[in-house]
Formats: structure tokens, C-alpha cells, sequence
């Protein structure tokens, strides 16, 4: 019962982990090698060197630099296109970074599914959201998108750690309203009459 305790434990810390990299690539991976470098969550052997001084440099640079592009006109669109594999691999290595699992095989097909696609939809969708703020407000909108998604790979990635249940159950509230928000703007461009139609 511990040990399915443990491995239950370990898939809801990782899809928060993978929900906040939906949001920004290397904030939750900065904050994970931050969390392991001061023992707040214990690191698998094979991700230890997260845990390590310059893996927490090297990503807070990174972290920086990210959060920084996304507030400049322009880069933020060019940032977008890289940010979704980025992000759904980010999110596959955070979720099973969480695995002692000796399945290889188990351990990153759950890690592809859960943690990629996780990241990938959240990501996607984020993205299509900057892009709907780029048209109608001209990008002077995107600053306010940029900080909504600051906002949430931070709290995303302080809840996987602290609150991981929360984490996940939150999660789960956010791809059920994308999948939502994303059917309904299909079903009314795919309602609106062609020009060719009388």
C-alpha cells in the first residue's frame, strides 16, 4: 500500500510539473532543480545532476532570459513556435524524473502521454491565446498574457511540490476548459456559412 502510495504520489507531483511546463518551459525546471538542490523533494540517480550548482545556474539564466523575451512585441510570436515541443519535452523529462521505475518502457510512455501531452495542450492552447491577442489588441494585450502564464508555471510548480494532489486536480480543471474552449470556437467556424453559400 506504501509503495502505491509512493508511485501515486510520484504521478501527481509529475503532471504538475508537466502542467507548469505548459506554461513556460524552464521556470518549473529551474524551480525543480532549486527544490532538489535544497533537498525539498528527493531526485531519482539519474536526474541528480538537476539538483547540481551549475544545472541551477545555467537554467536560472535561462528562466530569466524566457520570462524576459515574452514581454518583447514580436519575440513573444517567435518564442510561441518553439515553446510547444520544447514544452512537451520539458514536461516528459520532469514527469519521469519523478520514477525509479526500472521499466524503461513504462517510465517514458507514461512520461510521453501524461507529462508531454499535458504540456503540449496547455502550450498550444496558451499559444493560441497570445496569437487571438496579437489581432485584436495588436500585441499591446500580449504583456498581460505573458504575465498569466509567469503566474501560472510559478504556482504550478510551487503546488507539484508542496500540494501535488492540488496540483493535479487543478490541472485537470484547466485542460477540461481548454478542450472545452477549443470545441466551442470549432463548432462556430465550422457553423459560419461559406462566401460560395446563398
Amino acid at each position: 500500500m506504501g509503495e502505491i502510495g509512493s508511485y501515486l504520489l510520484s504521478v501527481f507531483i509529475g503532471i504538475g510539473l508537466a502542467s507548469a511546463t505548459g506554461f513556460r518551459v524552464f521556470l518549473p525546471l529551474f524551480f525543480v532543480s532549486l527544490a532538489s538542490y535544497f533537498n525539498w523533494i528527493p531526485m531519482q540517480e539519474d536526474w541528480i545532476w538537476l539538483a547540481s550548482l551549475p544545472a541551477l545556474i545555467v537554467l536560472g539564466v535561462a528562466m530569466l532570459f524566457e520570462i524576459l523575451a515574452y514581454y518583447i512585441p514580436f519575440v513573444d510570436n517567435i518564442m510561441d513556435s518553439i515553446a510547444i515541443p520544447l514544452s512537451a519535452i520539458a514536461g516528459t523529462v520532469l514527469f519521469s524524473s519523478q520514477f525509479a521505475e526500472s521499466n524503461e518502457i513504462l517510465k517514458w510512455g507514461l512520461g510521453i502521454i501524461a507529462g508531454g501531452g499535458t504540456a503540449a495542450t496547455i502550450s498550444t492552447a496558451l499559444s493560441g491565446l497570445r496569437v487571438a491577442s496579437s489581432t485584436s489588441t495588436g500585441g499591446l494585450g500580449n504583456s498581460v498574457v505573458s504575465t498569466v502564464e509567469n503566474t501560472g508555471a510559478t504556482l504550478m510548480s510551487v503546488l507539484a511540490v508542496f500540494l501535488p494532489i492540488l496540483a493535479t486536480i487543478i490541472t485537470v480543471v484547466i485542460l477540461y476548459y481548454f478542450f472545452r474552449f477549443g470545441r466551442k470556437i470549432w463548432n462556430k467556424n465550422s457553423s459560419k456559412p461559406s462566401n460560395s453559400e446563398s
